[in-house]
């Protein structure tokens, strides 16, 4: 190969390479950004979002995402009711271009055993353990739960059955009986924040009609997020 074609070569390589990493990276994280919160305008209402600072990698590039504005136009789209919402899929986007799509990366699993899957909390999609045994993170997309009320009973076969014996800390237990989640996906997934108002258009959107298991749990009328921003804290 020429000199010349190789350095083409080489400045294209590197071209994609930095295009690929702005992906990740696009919106700066301030210092301030850690005592704000993220309001989360929708179809169906206003949530606001407060990020956890023992999961910085999460909470960082969910900063980065709201900073550059990825979230605007977006739908939640799948929706189970009693369970979660879930959107950051940019192909939802009524202007999505296959052209331009944000190049797809993941974070590391930042997995803490005091942070559990009671209503309201903000959590992290993935890929499934067959595929993804380390459990990495969506960069993009997360889920907020909904889920529904326990009793003892409930809580117990929950352990038995899909915690494969792993018993749930007496303190969670307590929410899961008055607060409600689901206790199902505690410490596979990575859990970055909770919500602080807005658990009307949580349940709002959860309850939206939709296509069923069958057809993706997506809502049959499109639920959009409208606009996504940091705030300053109240309380």
């Amino acid at each position: 190969m020429k000199k010349s074609n190789l350095s083409f070569v080489l400045f294209t390589w590197l071209l994609l390479l930095t295009m690929a990493t702005t992906a990740q990276t696009t919106g700066k994280v301030r210092k301030s950004d850690f005592k704000r919160d993220i309001l989360v305008k929708t179809d169906s209402g206003n949530m606001v979002l407060r990020l956890n600072d023992s999961t910085p990698l999460h909470r960082d590039n969910f900063i980065r995402l709201v900073r550059s504005k990825y979230y605007r136009g977006i739908s939640f789209h799948r929706v189970i009711n009693r369970f979660m919402i879930q959107a950051g899929d940019e192909k939802t986007r009524l202007d999505f271009d296959s052209t331009r799509m944000q190049e797809q990366y993941t974070l590391p699993a930042e997995i803490r055993p005091e942070l559990y899957h009671r209503k309201g909390v903000l959590a992290a999609a993935r890929m499934g353990d067959d595929v993804n045994p380390n459990r990495n993170s969506s960069g993009v997309q997360f889920y907020i739960v909904q889920g529904k009320v326990f009793d003892d009973k409930a809580l117990d076969s929950v352990e038995t059955f899909r915690l494969k014996g792993r018993k749930l800390p007496e303190a969670h237990r307590s929410q899961y009986k008055v607060q409600g989640g689901a206790p199902h996906l505690d410490q596979q997934y990575t859990i970055f924040g909770e919500l602080v108002s807005g658990y009307d258009t949580l349940d709002k959107i959860a309850g939206t009609k939709t296509s069923g298991k069958q057809g993706g749990d997506k809502p049959l009328v499109a639920i959009r997020i409208r606009e996504v921003k940091m705030v300053r804290r109240l309380k």
